[in-house]
Order: C-alpha cells, then structure tokens, then sequence
C-alpha cells in the first residue's frame, strides 16, 4: 500500500474525493495523519456471486429487525467511529456530510425494538458501491446490514462490493482479494453500469 501525494485540504472537497475513489484510492489516517493511499491488492465481493451464510439466515429468523436505507447516515458514520482507534476523524465526517449531499455515499441501518444496533456505509460510482466501515451494539447485526446491503446491490443491478481488504467475516459472504490490475479493470466496467443505490 502507497500513500499518495497530492494536496490534503483540497482532496477532501466534494469533486476530489469522487475522482481519488474512482482510481482505487480510499483515505485512512496513520500516525501521520489522514491521507489517501492505494494498496496492492483489493479484496472484493461480486454482486452476483455473494454467499449468504447459513448461520445468519437462522439468526435473522429468529430475531425480528427493521432495515432503513439512508437514514439517519451521519449517526451511523459516528457510530463505525465510535471506538478506542479510528481513522474516521471529524475532518472525514465533514467531508463524508457533503458526500451525502451529492448523492455518493448510502448507508444500511439495522434496528431492533426501535434501537439502531448496526449498520455500515459507503460510496457508490455508477455499478461499484466502496465500502467503508460497518459496526454493531448488538452481535451479528452488522452481519445483518451486510447481507441487505448485497442484496440491494444485486437488485439494482452493481457489479461489484468493494470491502478493501479480506477478513474472516468478508471471506464467508464470498469476498475475494485480487490484484489491484484486475481491480481497475472491474472497476471500468462498473462504471459503464447506469444504476442508482436510492
């Protein structure tokens, strides 16, 4: 993974931060602070090709959830970055606010007796949603938002879930970590895709 050199403060605005994401780009902050890198590597989960674990069906059928697209995004934000180290500091979440604005970044709320105990959220370009970060007060329920969030991807016909990196939990919905030259090829096909998250 590099880190990239451009200008901070202007990356940052709107327009910027459209065009860093759409080369593959996603910021993080390090003990130098928050930047824009590019790793070698993307991990992925294809739309129409995502496992539904057996467990959280089960799970799901015994508990009773309501789920809400775009809603209430900024307490969800602040919800992934409520823990002890995060790379989701004020100045995103300034950023992340006017995102929303444009119409580029959405999110999944997971409820459960009227209390929102997961949710995750991201950007979407055309066919690619990137995701950013999920969170859960309640064991599983991030897991919940997830399988929602694929499911309302392959309803409205995206190519690809970008999760960034594989772990244990994105491995069992069928992510799969390829080389950052195939991800920029997926990348030019998701964006020839005309389709809206809303």
């Amino acid at each position: 993974m590099y880190k990239l050199s451009l200008d901070i403060k202007k990356s940052f605005e709107p327009d910027n931060m459209i065009r860093l994401y759409s080369i593959g780009a996603f910021p993080m902050s390090f003990s130098e602070g928050l930047n824009w890198y590019i790793p070698s590597t993307r991990c992925v989960i294809y739309v129409n090709n995502f496992n539904y674990p057996r467990s959280l069906r089960q799970f799901i059928k015994k508990n009773t959830f309501l789920i809400k697209f775009d809603f209430d995004t900024i307490n969800i934000i602040r919800n992934c970055a409520a823990r002890n180290e995060t790379w989701i500091s004020e100045k995103l979440i300034d950023a992340y606010m006017k995102l929303i604005n444009e119409g580029y970044l959405h999110s999944v709320a997971v409820f459960q007796n009227e209390k929102l105990v997961g949710g995750l959220f991201g950007i979407t370009i055309n066919g690619v949603f990137i995701g950013e970060s999920m969170f859960n007060t309640v064991p599983q329920t991030s897991k919940v938002a997830l399988i929602n969030l694929l499911e309302r991807l392959k309803e409205r016909k995206y190519k690809i879930c970008d999760v960034q990196f594989l772990t244990p939990l994105l491995k069992l919905f069928g992510a799969t970590e390829i080389s950052f030259d195939e991800y920029k090829k997926l990348l030019k096909e998701s964006y020839k895709i005309a389709t809206t998250f809303a």
